[in-house]
């Protein structure tokens, strides 16, 4: 497959609407929010956002760092410092690498009990391992449906679609590997991070092709996507690609960017910029991509 453009695309406010979209259908949580972070996340706008929407710096928020493919983590563990240097003061460690450990009411109690919950970085595969399939899992389903909130950086961000870009056991590099299945918190979606620090800006194209159903989103690092119902909004300091295999820029342009404040519609698969011009799709720049 030749990669030799880069589309960019400037969408705006209450247009570009694609030809039939189909009948809408719900993506993102009934209730709830979810809070998808591209990694590296320096942005305290981003953690304020999380802990204000899990209701606040009193909220109950638990944190489960399994990703990270340490043996055990416990109440010392550094990935709290960004939360309490904001005011948080009700916070709890959750961790395992043992799904029948996951499958337990004991276990999953303070999922149940918290208002949110964090998913920092690693490797996403881990968390599917101890927790697809798990009262764990029927847990964090629960927080959503409480009107809570679920937010998580890098791993955190993959596996909350439903297609886990990035799963092979046997490196980051492999999109479709030995697992597949994410928590699908976003529906009929791959999410991928770290999108331009680590050039990876081309490799949705892979899945997305495999799987013209789901929508692809790439994130880049500090930089997040809000999403209630099924709209997002992207908060933070850089760009979000989106790979969509119905909306095609030419021939050769897979995907286009949103920026901090753009809002996007999950059903339509619609980009806004609001209070902006609308700059019409055949206005679309394409540019070339060094090799």
């Amino acid at each position: 497959m030749r990669r030799s453009y880069l589309a960019i695309i400037v969408l705006a406010a209450f247009g570009l609407v694609r030809p039939d979209p189909g009948p809408a259908q719900e993506i993102g949580p009934r209730r709830g929010s979810l809070v998808i972070v591209g990694g590296a996340m320096r942005d305290t706008a981003i953690v304020r956002r999380f802990i204000d929407l899990a209701g606040g710096v009193d909220a109950n928020l638990v944190v489960i760092p399994t990703a990270g493919g340490a043996p055990e983590y416990d109440q010392s563990y550094g990935g709290l410092g960004a939360f309490r240097t904001l005011g948080a003061n009700r916070l709890t460690v959750v961790h395992t690498t043992d799904p029948a450990e996951a499958d337990t009411d004991a276990f999953a109690r303070p999922i149940e009990e918290a208002s949110g919950v964090w998913f920092p970085g690693g490797r996403q595969w881990r968390l599917a391992d101890a927790y697809l399939g798990t009262k764990t899992e029927e847990a964090l389903w629960g927080v959503l449906e409480r009107g809570g909130v679920i937010g998580g950086s890098s791993a955190g961000a993959t596996i909350q679609g439903s297609y886990l870009a990035r799963g092979d056991t046997g490196g980051n590099t492999v999109m479709m590997g030995d697992h597949e299945v994410g928590f699908g918190f976003l529906k009929n979606s791959a999410i991928d991070q770290h999108l331009l620090r680590r050039n990876r800006q081309f490799d949705l194209i892979e899945i997305v092709a495999a799987h013209p159903e789901l929508l692809g989103i790439g994130i880049d690092e500090n930089t997040a996507i809000v999403v209630q119902g099924d709209r997002f909004e992207v908060i933070g300091q850089s760009l979000v690609a989106i790979y969509d295999h119905e909306r095609m820029i030419g021939e050769e342009g897979r995907f286009y960017f949103l920026f901090p404040g753009d809002q996007y519609d999950l059903t339509s698969r619609t980009a806004y910029r609001p209070a902006r011009q609308l700059v019409p799709l055949e206005r679309v720049e394409e540019r070339r991509w060094p090799h």
